[in-house]
C-alpha cells in the first residue's frame, strides 16, 4: 500500500517531550504533519516544569526538515488547554489531529494511597484529555474532520500498584468511547491506545534501551505506527481500544455474554446461582458499540423471553 502521509495536517501531541509522546510526534512529523509538541516538562509525579523537553523535540523535528513548535502549557488546567490549542491555531491556522498522551505516575499501594493522589491522576489523565479535546472540538466540528487518539492503559485490567493510574486510565477509556459516539456524525473519529513501553514512567528511560523483563525490547517507537494509523484520514475504526507494545498490536474490547433471562419476577439469589454457568458462558458473547445500542439489545433480550406471572 501507499505510505500514509499527513501533508497539510496539523497535529497536537501532549506529553511529547519524552518517551512515547516524543515518538508519536517524530513519526507524524516525518510523515508530513506539522506538529505542536506539548510537554509541561514535569517530574513523573507531575511536579515542576521545564520547557526544555518540548523545545528539544521541536528542534529535532525542524533539524530533520519538518515543521514543529514547542508548547509548555499544563493541559490539566482549562486555561492551559486553551493556550495549547491557541498555539496550534496561531502557528498553523487549524487543528486536525489530537494525540492525548500526557500523564504522570508514582507507585502507591492501597490503602496508603491518598484521595488527593487519586484526584491528581484524574486531573492530568482524564482532565487533561477532556480539556484539550473540549478546546479543539469546535474547530474539528467546523472542519467536519478530526482524529483523536487517547492514551489509556492495560492498568484498567487491575493491578495493585496501579490503582490510581489504572482508575484514571479507565476514565480516559470511557471518555474516548463517549466522544466517539458524539463525533461520529461530524467526521471526528476517536480511539484509544494502551501502550507498553520502557519509558521513565515505567522505570526505564525515554528511548526504551533500559527495558527488561516484560518491557525488554518495548521501545516507544513501536507504539507510534498504530497511533499514526488511528490519526490518519484512512483510520478504519471509531470508539475502539488497542493494546500496543513490543511489536504486538491487539484489540481490547468490552464484551457481554448472552446471559440468562428469568421468565418470571420471582428472581432470588438461588435463581441467579442456579443459572451461573449460563451467565458466565462466553461462547455467544457480543461487543456493544455504545450505550444506546446496549440498552436496546438488553430490552430486546428480555422481551424475547415471555414473562410468566407468578402467584
Amino acid at each position: 500500500m501507499e505510505p500514509l502521509r499527513f501533508d497539510g495536517r496539523v497535529a497536537i501531541v501532549t506529553g511529547a517531550g519524552r518517551g512515547i509522546g516524543r515518538a508519536h510526534a517524530l513519526l507524524l512529523a516525518e510523515r508530513g504533519a506539522r506538529v505542536v509538541v506539548n510537554d509541561l516538562g514535569s517530574a513523573t509525579s507531575g511536579d515542576g516544569s521545564d520547557a526544555a523537553p518540548a523545545e528539544r523535540v521541536a528542534a529535532s523535528i525542524s533539524a530533520a526538515g519538518g515543521d514543529a513548535v514547542a508548547d509548555g502549557s499544563d493541559v490539566a488546567s482549562a486555561d492551559g488547554a486553551a493556550q495549547l490549542v491557541g498555539r496550534a491555531l496561531d502557528s498553523y491556522g487549524r487543528v486536525d489531529i489530537l494525540v492525548n498522551n500526557a500523564g504522570i505516575f508514582t507507585p502507591a499501594e492501597f490503602p496508603a494511597l491518598e484521595l488527593s493522589d487519586l484526584r491528581r491522576y484524574f486531573d492530568v489523565h482524564v482532565g487533561g484529555s477532556f480539556n484539550v479535546a473540549r478546546e479543539a472540538w469546535p474547530h474539528l466540528v467546523r472542519a467536519g474532520y478530526g482524529r483523536i487518539v487517547m492514551t489509556t492503559s492495560h492498568g484498567i485490567l487491575g493491578s495493585a500498584p496501579l490503582i490510581a493510574y489504572g482508575t484514571a486510565k479507565g476514565g480516559v477509556f470511557a471518555l474516548a468511547r463517549a466522544l466517539a459516539v458524539t463525533g461520529k456524525d461530524q467526521g471526528i473519529l476517536v480511539n484509544s491506545v494502551a501502550p507498553v513501553a520502557a519509558t521513565r514512567l515505567a522505570g526505564g528511560d525515554d528511548d526504551g534501551t533500559s527495558g527488561n523483563g516484560v518491557l525488554d525490547g518495548a521501545t516507544p517507537a513501536l507504539v507510534s505506527p498504530l497511533v499514526a494509523l488511528l490519526s490518519h484520514e484512512s483510520c478504519p475504526v471509531n470508539g475502539e481500544t488497542f493494546l500496543s507494545g513490543g511489536r504486538r498490536h491487539a484489540r481490547l474490547y468490552v464484551g457481554e455474554t448472552e446471559g440468562y433471562v428469568h421468565p418470571g419476577t420471582d428472581v432470588t439469589p438461588e435463581v441467579v446461582a442456579g443459572h451461573w454457568a449460563q451467565i458466565m458462558d462466553e461462547s455467544a458473547h457480543y461487543v456493544p458499540v455504545d450505550t444506546t445500542t446496549w440498552l436496546e439489545g438488553n430490552a430486546a433480550r428480555i422481551a424475547a423471553t415471555p414473562a410468566v406471572t407468578t402467584a
